[in-house]
């Protein structure tokens, strides 16, 4: 679910999820923006990655933020690379490119998506809330697979060059721009899921603590996830409206049109700080946190609760 666009040339190319590309100086641009907003993002919190990642014991939450960081450089390296109009592109290589990004996006929104599961489960402590997000998430992750698999099916890949440029001309056939469409419905009918259940918990765990302890290390710990969650989502929320909004006749119908092209640039931003500047923070806050909160202790110990058996316990009279 993401944009490509590898592309050169103004009214001879099209990208590889939405047949968008704008002339050669705004595409250019809005990737740049994009990736130098990832690479900023990395060299801001590298110290912090250090001392909360990489110098403690490694769990699964430390390959999941490692992995989404590393993979993010990479994609927008890829992506900056894609955009010099004089390097050639042979056909073979162009749906290499295409199948490669693709699958790396597919990739870190999965990893992204067990991590908001075990926020989740941190939050809620009971095997029934597990087993539906895990059940819920297969369902949607292996739904918007099979659609992705089919849509490259029906693409065209070729070479074109033009005054000394060269570029990918990705062409669709049938319902491919439909089922992209789906695909992000699907993606934000699970995260809007996500929310309204994280929201839920902690709305319960507010009152409760009104009435035992106002305050305390655990609504500051409810605060800090929820606060990260909220901004994660508001990407996200963006992204999708960005992509299905482009589904509208008023954008299909003239997709190099100036406005089209920035209507798109703007989502590739948002979406690159979504997937590689949110994701990743989604745990380095809470890593972040802990740190503050237990200064001499571990900060990857018991990451299965994530942050809640390291912030301490709510006593509560009824289970969720």
């Amino acid at each position: 679910m993401v944009v490509y666009q590898l592309n050169h040339e103004r009214d001879r190319y099209t990208s590889t999820k939405f047949p968008a590309t704008p002339s050669l100086p705004s595409s250019h641009y809005f990737t740049v923006a994009a990736s130098v907003g990832v690479i900023y993002d990395w060299a801001l919190t590298f110290g912090q990655e250090v001392e909360l990642f990489w110098r403690q014991r490694w769990s699964l939450m430390t390959i999941l933020y490692l992995s989404i960081r590393y993979v993010g450089i990479g994609y927008v390296v890829l992506k900056m690379l894609i955009n010099v109009p004089t390097i050639p592109i042979t056909d073979s290589v162009s749906r290499v490119m295409y199948v490669t990004l693709e699958s790396t996006n597919e990739v870190v929104n999965v990893m992204l998506g067990v991590i908001l599961i075990a926020r989740l489960n941190a939050m809620y402590r009971t095997r029934k809330v597990l087993v539906f997000l895990v059940v819920i998430f297969l369902a949607i992750r292996i739904a918007n697979a099979v659609m992705a698999a089919i849509s490259t099916m029906h693409i065209s890949v070729e070479e074109v060059a033009l005054s000394g440029t060269y570029g990918c001309k990705i062409g669709y056939v049938g319902d491919t721009k439909l089922l992209y469409t789906i695909t992000w419905i699907l993606a934000l009918a699970w995260e809007i899921l996500l929310l309204c259940l994280a929201v839920r918990i902690a709305v319960k765990h507010s009152r409760e603590l009104q009435q035992h302890s106002p305050g305390g290390i655990i609504g500051d710990c409810f605060a800090a996830l929820i606060k990260t969650h909220a901004s994660y989502f508001a990407s996200f929320l963006a992204v999708s409206c960005f992509y299905v909004g482009f589904s509208s006749p008023t954008f299909s119908a003239n997709p190099y049109a100036l406005e089209t092209q920035v209507f798109l640039g703007f989502a590739q931003i948002f979406q690159f700080a979504q997937l590689f500047v949110l994701g990743p923070r989604l745990l380095l806050s809470v890593r972040e946190y802990r740190a503050g909160l237990l200064p001499d202790s571990n900060p990857a110990i018991a990451m299965a609760p994530i942050a809640f058996q390291e912030c301490g316990r709510v006593s509560t009279s009824s289970s969720v």
